[in-house]
């Protein structure tokens, strides 16, 4: 792991960081207008401005990503970024990058709205960057399937595929049941599904073909 990252990685680590300063100086203003609300109505709140009406956006399905709810959800995002992105961005170039890394978390708040519009039924917000590392994850999975992963808390070295395969068993063990809740373990199976359909279409392995395979 190097510790000079590339730029998309480099810069996505700093506006998250910045947009979560920002988040601790405007108190619930942030929250309010760019974290993921729900699909439907509006509905009205009351706020240090006054009532206010909130309710989904369309930006929010960007916006939520650079969002966090406190220092221990930004920090284990950030290690993984930072673990993640470089190697991943190098794989595949700086554009291609950007594009992988937005459609994971596009694809995150589409299955996050899912689950709360079909299932959940709550009017919460969704913020975080984990959809769109959780696809930064599944690429590293697929890409160096024989690289060795361990857990902090279990220090057992596993290869990348086996480790990623757990993790998103777990992941939708933990959704379905409704256990751990507070945390969108959907958004998370939504930004690998993205990540997975992306890498499967640049290695030309979908209807819809590349012009180019970027990867094999």
């Amino acid at each position: 792991m190097s510790f000079d990252l590339p730029p998309v990685t480099r810069n996505l680590l700093i506006a998250n960081v910045v947009v979560f300063l920002l988040q601790q100086m405007t108190g619930d203003t942030l929250l309010q207008y760019f974290a993921l609300w729900p699909w439907g109505p509006d509905q009205v709140f009351q706020a240090s401005q006054g009532l206010v009406s909130i309710g989904f956006r369309p930006w929010q399905v960007i916006t939520y990503a650079f969002m966090h709810g406190g220092y221990e959800h930004i920090l284990f995002n950030m290690i993984a970024l930072y673990m993640f992105g470089g190697v991943i961005e190098r794989t595949f170039g700086a554009r291609n990058f950007i594009v992988y890394y937005f459609v994971c978390a596009i694809v995150a708040a589409i299955a996050q709205l899912a689950v709360m519009q079909w299932f959940t039924h709550g009017f919460y917000p969704t913020l975080g960057a984990s959809g769109a590392i959780f696809g930064l994850l599944l690429a590293f999975g697929m890409l160096y399937p024989h690289e060795k992963m361990m857990l902090i808390f279990l220090p057992v070295p596993m290869p990348a595929w086996l480790f990623v395969a757990g993790y998103a068993v777990v992941e939708l063990v933990l959704g379905v049941t409704g256990t751990d809740a507070g945390v969108a373990h959907f958004a998370h199976l939504g930004g690998a599904l993205g990540g997975y359909v992306m890498i499967e279409y640049w290695r030309g392995r979908l209807p819809i073909k590349p012009k180019r395979l970027l990867l094999r």
